[in-house]
């Protein structure tokens, strides 16, 4: 009896730590252990037949890396980077990839209880990409699911540029 006490207990002290960012009017949040970091915009060169919803590519310390725009993966009209945007340097499959979001907001630690599965859609969004709905407050996270943010096709030709 004592030892599911602690578990209980233990699970509702278990705390995930996030990493939010906006999109347009929407708050978005990662696993803070998935981000290895998060930069500035620089200069970003384009290559020729990439995915629609790739930027291009940069060389950061080396390596090259491909940017991936997350308004356009989410179907949203493209807005001019400004001193707010950032690229979030995530390992997806093996794989380096930097998503550019319009601000990168804070660093959050929520208990894993104020998380919710996602509705069917969200804001537009296809729930295939969520892992979850966190409320805090008057705010709702919405968590992406970063194994699930691009298609096999669409992994296989990040690989390929």
């Amino acid at each position: 009896m004592e030892v599911e006490e602690n578990d209980v207990q233990h699970q509702d002290a278990e705390l995930i730590q996030l990493v939010t960012f906006t999109i347009g009017h929407e708050e978005f949040a990662v696993d803070i252990l998935r981000v290895q970091e998060i930069i500035r915009t620089m200069d970003i060169t384009n290559v020729p037949r990439a995915p629609e919803f790739v930027e291009g590519v940069i060389n950061l310390r080396g390596k090259v890396i491909p940017i991936v725009d997350l308004r356009r993966r989410f179907g949203l009209e493209s807005r001019k980077h400004d001193k707010h945007t950032r690229i979030i340097v995530i390992e997806i499959n093996m794989m380096i990839v930097g998503f550019i979001v319009d601000s990168v907001s804070e660093v959050l630690r929520i208990p894993s209880g104020t998380i919710e599965p996602p509705p069917p859609v969200v804001s537009g969004l296809e729930s295939e990409y969520i892992s979850g709905v966190g409320q805090l407050e008057e705010r709702l996270l919405i968590l992406l699911d970063l194994d699930q943010l691009l298609s096999n096709e669409e992994k296989e030709a990040l690989n390929k540029v």
